[in-house]
C-alpha cells in the first residue's frame, strides 16, 4: 500500500475511534492511553500524526463532527421548496436516527459545546462555527421560503433558527434517559404546530 494511502488510513481511523470514545466518555475523562489502547498503536505512532490530544480532537471536530451536522441537519433542507416541512422531516429523521441508536450519550456538536465551554475557548470556538453554519444555513432557507410564499414576511427568521437549534439541542438531551419514541413524537407534533403559525394564513 501506498505509504501516504497508508497514513491517511490510520489517522481516519484513529479519527472513528478517538469520536466513539470523546462521545461515550467525553474528551476529559479519554486519555490518549485509552485511544490507543483501542487502536492498538504506540504512543509515537500518535504523536507521529497529531502533536497533542487537543489537536487530534480539533482534527476530528474539523473532518467528522462537521461532515455528520452538515449531512444531516444542514444538506436535507438546502434548496427545499418548503423549508419549514423540509425542516420538518429532517429533524424527525435525525430523532429516529437516534431513537434507533442503542448507544445514544447525546447529540454529539451540543455534549462537546457543555463540556468545553469556559475550558477550552479554543475548541469551543471550533464547535460553535459550525452551529453558526447550521444557523446561517437555516435563516438563508426562512428567508427564501418568504420570498416564495412558505413563510409569513413578518417572521424573524433569526429568532427562528435560534429556537430550532436550540429545542434541537434540548430534545436529544431529554432522549438520552426519557422514552425515545414518546418524546420524539411529542416534539414533532409540537414543532409542527409552531411551523403552523409561521406559515402564510390560506383563505378558501
Amino acid at each position: 500500500m501506498d505509504k501516504n494511502l497508508k497514513s491517511m488510513t490510520t489517522m481516519h481511523r484513529m479519527q472513528q475511534t478517538g469520536l466513539e470514545l470523546f462521545y461515550k466518555q467525553g474528551f476529559y475523562n479519554t486519555s490518549v492511553d485509552d485511544i490507543l489502547k483501542s487502536l492498538g498503536l504506540s504512543k509515537g505512532a500518535f504523536y507521529y500524526h497529531y502533536p497533542s490530544k487537543e489537536e487530534f480532537f480539533i482534527n476530528i471536530v474539523q473532518q467528522l463532527v462537521f461532515r455528520k451536522v452538515y449531512s444531516m441537519l444542514i444538506e436535507p433542507v438546502e434548496g427545499r421548496n418548503n423549508p419549514l416541512h423540509a425542516i420538518e422531516v429532517c429533524l424527525d429523521e435525525a430523532l429516529e436516527t437516534a431513537e434507533h441508536n442503542t448507544m445514544d450519550y447525546g447529540f454529539v456538536l451540543a455534549n462537546f459545546i457543555n463540556e468545553f465551554n469556559g475550558r477550552n475557548e479554543q475548541i469551543t470556538k471550533y464547535l460553535t462555527d459550525i452551529c453558526k453554519v447550521w444557523e446561517v444555513n437555516l435563516v438563508a432557507t426562512l428567508q427564501k421560503g418568504k420570498t416564495d410564499g412558505f413563510v409569513e414576511r413578518h417572521v424573524d427568521s433569526e429568532a427562528v433558527a435560534t429556537y430550532i437549534i436550540s429545542s434541537y439541542f434540548g430534545i436529544r438531551t431529554l432522549m438520552v434517559s426519557g422514552n425515545k419514541k414518546v418524546l420524539r413524537y411529542q416534539y414533532i407534533q409540537q414543532l409542527r404546530n409552531y411551523f403552523r403559525s409561521l406559515s402564510p394564513v390560506v383563505i378558501a
